[in-house]
């Protein structure tokens, strides 16, 4: 049984269908990609699974539930957590605020304790900055800042929007890098990303979207070789 099953999702902004009846599945345990140009819907479809928008049509299941029509909040607490496009993090609040502000549905305190180790072990200069005001951190320590925050809710599946939107190539790298760790460690990954070519290199199986249709799908290793997926996105 599937861990995410979207089926038919429909997602409209006035005249305009941003998704026309897109279905894909994520397995527990893997590293799922969407890939696709501007106003593919990849967003969209992200905003859709994390109840942020209303669906015009279609179901989503998580771990066997009907979440389509569940409010964002109800949808976080059952382990299911998006980083969003553009960092957003808390610009006026210290990084351990930031960091606690993940976990703020939790009370166990002695596994919050060790979860933030594991962040500063995921990210050692979230540890040199912690008392760091968040809004004076570079882009890239944003970015870490952001993931980090969403780990501390233990999700079962992270939803990641455009992770390396906007970073230095060496830091593209690194993000990629802990992507990988953090899915060793048991999270099962749904990223949106722009970067066609990193995202294909650390997936298991991957979804191209154009205007609001999935118009390929197969494993990574498959679509990073194919000719049609490497002349649109791989700049080849």
């Amino acid at each position: 049984m599937s861990m995410l099953a979207v089926k038919n999702l429909a997602v409209s902004y006035g005249a305009i269908r941003a998704l026309k009846g897109i279905s894909f599945e994520v397995e527990k345990g893997e590293v799922i990609t969407l890939i696709g140009s501007n106003g593919a819907g990849k967003t969209t479809t992200l905003h859709s699974i994390s109840g942020l928008i209303k669906k015009a049509g279609g179901t989503i299941e998580f771990q066997d539930e009907d979440i389509t029509v569940m409010g964002a909040d109800k949808i976080v607490q059952r382990g299911l957590v998006q980083v969003p496009e553009g960092r957003r993090v808390f610009a006026n609040m210290s990084v351990r605020e930031n960091l606690e502000m993940g976990a703020y549905s939790r009370k166990d305190r002695a596994g919050i304790k060790t979860d933030m180790e594991w962040c500063f072990e995921l990210f050692p200069r979230l540890k040199e900055r912690v008392s760091q005001l968040s809004g004076t951190l570079s882009g890239g320590e944003q970015q870490m800042l952001a993931m980090a925050r969403a780990l501390m809710s233990r999700p079962v599946l992270l939803l990641l929007d455009e992770p390396s939107m906007g970073l230095a190539p060496i830091l593209v790298d690194e993000i990629f890098s802990i992507i990988q760790k953090i899915s060793s460690a048991g999270t099962t990954i749904l990223l949106v990303e722009q970067n066609a070519c990193k995202a294909l290199s650390i997936a298991s199986r991957a979804y191209i979207l154009e205007t609001g249709s999935v118009l390929k799908s197969g494993p990574a290793s498959q679509l990073i070789n194919d000719s049609a997926v490497k002349a649109a996105y791989l700049g080849g």
